[in-house]
């Protein structure tokens, strides 16, 4: 049993079995979390078989959880199944457009995070893979995902076969703002952003990509601008050609 005190994000996991049992009980609590106007705008793949993991693994960038986790879910955003039922009830849909693929990310993100804690509350661990809006088309295509239906997020999941220790967060105060959102100062910064930077794995991580600063790890190898802005274009021809713009 966790809670999110001591939440771990978990890569490596034993060979037991996580049930469809097990599995569709938490979808059915996550599914009390809020939703825009009751549609619950999203639906789950689950991939247990090894040579659809394998297929997922390139859009993952071959990261080994994918194909050694029990099961893999991929959460998306859904607006066919609303679309379709209008279709069939004499109503005409109107959501091929942006802030329709807007309002079901926002569902299908509060699902997964419902879903999150459900899991850990059952002890299983489980991995949030970012990749999945980086190559987008990859997932659709394995997947077989339809018009107005798009990949936002990816967990690997299974019992955990390790207990990694906990990864480092910034002061609430760093991210709450009272009334109005106050900008940061140079002094904020420091205040905020020092103890990170002084980690001493956070100092290794300068040392192994030959940087002076952390910051310069995330914006000249992490998160590059020039990657950033292929992804994007990526994702906004995603979305084109499913429909959403």
């Amino acid at each position: 049993m966790k809670n999110l005190e001591n939440r771990h994000t978990i890569r490596r996991y034993t060979s037991k079995d996580v049930s469809d049992e097990l599995l569709n009980r938490l979808f059915t609590l996550a599914a009390r979390t809020q939703t825009m106007g009751n549609l619950q705008l999203y639906s789950v793949v689950v991939t247990r078989s090894a040579k659809q993991k394998a297929r997922l693994a390139p859009a993952h960038f071959n990261q080994p959880m994918v194909t050694e986790a029990p099961v893999v879910l991929t959460v998306c955003a859904d607006f066919r199944r609303t679309t379709q039922w209008a279709r069939c009830r004499k109503a005409s849909p109107g959501y091929d457009n942006l802030l329709s693929y807007q309002n079901a990310a926002t569902d299908a993100l509060l699902f997964t995070q419902t879903l999150c804690c459900l899991m850990d509350e059952e002890g299983l661990g489980y991995c949030f893979l970012g990749t999945t809006v980086y190559q987008p088309q990859q997932i659709i295509n394995v997947l077989q995902l339809p018009a107005l239906v798009m990949p936002v997020a990816t967990l690997t999941v299974g019992w955990p076969a390790e207990e990694p220790p906990l990864t480092d967060r910034l002061p609430v105060e760093s991210f709450v703002h009272q009334e109005t959102y106050h900008d940061y100062t140079p002094e904020d910064i420091d205040r905020y952003y020092t103890p990170k930077e002084q980690l001493a794995e956070n100092l290794h991580f300068c040392e192994i990509n030959h940087k002076e600063t952390l910051a310069q790890v995330f914006t000249d190898i992490r998160y590059t601008k020039a990657d950033n802005e292929a992804m994007s274009q990526t994702l906004i021809d995603t979305l084109r050609r499913q429909g959403f713009l």
